[in-house]
């Protein structure tokens, strides 16, 4: 893969005044950007860092194909010729729980991709530069006055304070989370604590046939888990995740942590007997987050500036999409003189969404999907429900999962371990 360079509008050209001001180039940001400008309104991203650059994050699910095409990018993406995801195969020991979006419950796409979200970021960016959105790069959000002509003031590369003017503005500074620290709207997530240590390798071993596109969620004996995410150009994306107390068995520098934690456990000990890193391992500790409020006056929070929950479904770029989605289209309904009801058209909607995901991670680290996976006796309509929320059709009320998705979970587990016992 070739890599390319961010393209970017010429910063003398930052606007004064424009329809919807976004703060953000990430998937949340272009994306909402894209679809606002292709219903005529002047919109501007600013985004504070230079492209490319890294972020995790890097499995896509299945809905994200519905709404890359919405946004006008998909061609770009494939134009990229990433890895293409058909699926997950969740491991534990000996066990293997395989998950086919080519079977599941609600109608939607049957793949996606495997994506280096540097150069996956970038392409969703140069996509939104190339229909015509302006897209300025290291210009810094410092502060924004809310209300129903709200304004946000820039500095810029030269050390320049600009002031724009706007109708709307959507935050999708992500992990930046721009508004909810100027505005106060941080909250803490009640989800536990984790911390997460990762590389980039090569030198995977990895397997021949059908599941050789599967991210793997492996189950470490100590209690992590471990992703392990395959690109098309040899590199492989490996990271733990767990409470902080696990990576205490070891010790030494991150990389032989790393190294000592990956030979534990089996299966990741013969697939990366070979791995040389690509970089040396990273951390990221404490990274769920949570918000009092999804908008407020003249402005609206998308992905992971609203809440990001745990890698372990790869739901993030899903819920920015999503998010990016919905309230790009609100917003187009509210500049046109429409009544939106914020609370029940945005709010509700995506909390249904970050709900399901809410309870299938809690039964993720409680053993009570896990109990549901690798079951010995497996109901096919079952799995193909529990299959389409794996591919991020989180919104479909005819699945039971996502209708009741934390009864429904102990429901079944109860009844998995009544059965095997």
């Amino acid at each position: 893969m070739i890599a390319q360079p961010a393209r970017s509008t010429d910063p003398s050209r930052f606007p004064d005044e424009v329809d919807v001001a976004i703060i953000g180039g990430g998937p949340a940001g272009t994306s909402a950007a894209a679809l606002l400008h292709k219903q005529g309104w002047r919109t501007v991203v600013i985004e504070s860092e230079t492209f490319p650059r890294f972020v995790i994050g890097e499995s896509l699910l299945a809905r994200c194909m519905d709404l890359l095409d919405e946004a006008g990018m998909l061609e770009a993406v494939k134009a990229r010729d990433y890895l293409v995801k058909r699926g997950a195969l969740f491991v534990r020991g000996d066990e293997r729980a395989d998950i086919d979006f080519a079977d599941q419950f609600t109608k939607g796409w049957t793949w996606t991709w495997q994506v280096p979200r540097g150069d996956f970021d970038v392409t969703l960016a140069n996509s939104a530069v190339d229909q015509g959105v302006p897209l300025f790069y290291n210009h810094r959000v410092t502060a924004m006055s809310p209300g129903p002509s709200p304004s946000v003031t820039v500095r810029t590369p030269a050390g320049e304070t600009r002031t724009v003017r706007a109708r709307h503005v959507i935050d999708a500074s992500g992990y930046g989370r721009v508004l909810p620290r100027l505005l106060g709207l941080d909250r803490p997530s009640s989800l536990v604590e984790r911390k997460s240590l990762f590389a980039h390798v090569r030198g995977d071993r990895r397997p021949v046939g059908p599941l050789e596109n599967r991210i793997w969620i492996v189950m470490h004996p100590k209690g992590a888990w471990i992703w392990m995410i395959p690109f098309s150009d040899g590199i492989t994306s490996v990271g733990f995740v767990a409470e902080p107390s696990f990576y205490d068995h070891w010790s030494g520098t991150d990389e032989e942590v790393f190294r000592a934690a990956l030979a534990e456990d089996p299966n990741t000990r013969d697939r990366l007997a070979d791995m040389e890193l690509v970089f040396e391992p990273k951390i990221i500790r404490g990274y769920s987050a949570s918000v009092s409020q999804f908008w407020g006056p003249g402005y609206t929070l998308v992905g992971n500036t609203t809440e990001f929950l745990d890698p372990v479904f790869s739901s993030g770029v899903t819920l920015a999409l999503e998010s990016a989605n919905k309230a790009a289209k609100l917003t187009d309904r509210q500049l046109r003189g429409e009544s939106v009801d914020w609370d029940a058209e945005y709010t509700a909607y995506m909390a249904r969404g970050v709900e399901t995901f809410r309870a299938f991670v809690l039964g993720w680290y409680d053993g009570d999907f896990p109990a549901i996976l690798f079951a010995q006796r497996q109901e096919p309509l079952l799995r193909k429900q529990i299959t389409s929320v794996l591919a991020g059709y989180v919104w479909d009320l005819d699945n039971p999962f996502v209708r009741e998705p934390e009864r429904r979970l102990k429901q079944v587990a109860r009844i998995v371990r009544h059965l095997g016992a």
